[in-house]
Protein backbone atom coordinates (compact mmCIF):
# COMPACT_ATOMS: atom_id res chain seq x y z
CA UNK A 1 0.00 0.00 0.00
CA UNK A 2 0.89 3.75 -0.92
CA UNK A 3 0.95 6.89 1.12
CA UNK A 4 -1.77 7.34 -0.90
CA UNK A 5 -4.10 4.50 0.01
CA UNK A 6 -3.35 5.00 3.24
CA UNK A 7 -4.82 8.34 3.32
CA UNK A 8 -7.93 7.18 0.93
CA UNK A 9 -8.76 4.34 3.66
CA UNK A 10 -8.69 7.12 5.67
CA UNK A 11 -10.88 9.80 4.54
CA UNK A 12 -13.37 7.30 4.06
CA UNK A 13 -14.11 6.54 7.42
CA UNK A 14 -15.18 10.22 7.64
CA UNK A 15 -17.99 11.62 6.81
CA UNK A 16 -16.49 13.46 3.32
CA UNK A 17 -17.76 13.16 0.31
CA UNK A 18 -15.37 9.82 -2.28
CA UNK A 19 -15.72 13.20 -4.38
CA UNK A 20 -13.27 14.75 -2.16
CA UNK A 21 -10.59 11.57 -3.02
CA UNK A 22 -8.46 12.99 -6.12
CA UNK A 23 -8.27 16.33 -4.33
CA UNK A 24 -6.89 15.27 -1.09
CA UNK A 25 -4.96 12.48 -2.71
CA UNK A 26 -3.63 14.85 -5.49
CA UNK A 27 -2.70 17.61 -2.81
CA UNK A 28 -0.63 15.57 -0.11
CA UNK A 29 1.00 14.08 -3.42
CA UNK A 30 2.03 17.52 -3.97
CA UNK A 31 3.02 18.17 -0.47
CA UNK A 32 4.80 14.76 -0.89
CA UNK A 33 6.94 15.56 -3.13
CA UNK A 34 8.69 18.83 -2.25
CA UNK A 35 9.10 17.08 0.97
CA UNK A 36 11.41 14.11 -1.35
CA UNK A 37 13.17 17.02 -2.78
CA UNK A 38 14.32 18.64 0.21
CA UNK A 39 15.12 15.37 2.18
CA UNK A 40 16.95 14.44 -1.30
CA UNK A 41 15.36 10.84 -1.78
CA UNK A 42 18.06 8.73 -4.23
CA UNK A 43 16.54 9.41 -8.14
CA UNK A 44 13.97 11.78 -7.27
CA UNK A 45 13.23 13.02 -10.86
CA UNK A 46 13.35 16.64 -9.83
CA UNK A 47 15.38 19.62 -8.95
CA UNK A 48 13.10 22.98 -7.92
CA UNK A 49 9.65 23.07 -6.22
CA UNK A 50 7.95 23.67 -8.71
CA UNK A 51 8.46 20.60 -10.20
CA UNK A 52 8.70 18.41 -7.55
CA UNK A 53 5.39 19.64 -6.48
CA UNK A 54 3.50 18.58 -9.83
CA UNK A 55 5.73 15.64 -9.85
CA UNK A 56 3.66 14.89 -6.40
CA UNK A 57 0.29 15.87 -7.79
CA UNK A 58 0.66 13.80 -10.95
CA UNK A 59 1.67 10.56 -9.02
CA UNK A 60 -0.79 11.28 -6.24
CA UNK A 61 -4.03 11.37 -9.20
CA UNK A 62 -2.33 8.73 -10.47
CA UNK A 63 -2.41 6.25 -8.23
CA UNK A 64 -6.33 7.48 -7.28
CA UNK A 65 -7.20 7.01 -11.07
CA UNK A 66 -5.30 3.66 -10.46
CA UNK A 67 -7.37 2.67 -8.27
CA UNK A 68 -10.82 3.39 -9.87
CA UNK A 69 -9.76 2.12 -12.88
CA UNK A 70 -9.71 -1.40 -11.23
CA UNK A 71 -12.91 -0.56 -9.26
CA UNK A 72 -14.68 0.57 -12.38
CA UNK A 73 -13.28 -2.85 -14.12
CA UNK A 74 -14.73 -5.32 -11.47
CA UNK A 75 -18.47 -4.08 -11.53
Amino acid sequence: MSIGDFAATAVKQTPLANKWLPSICGALGGLLGVAAMYINVPDFPATDPLTALAVGIVSGLAATGADQIIKQASK
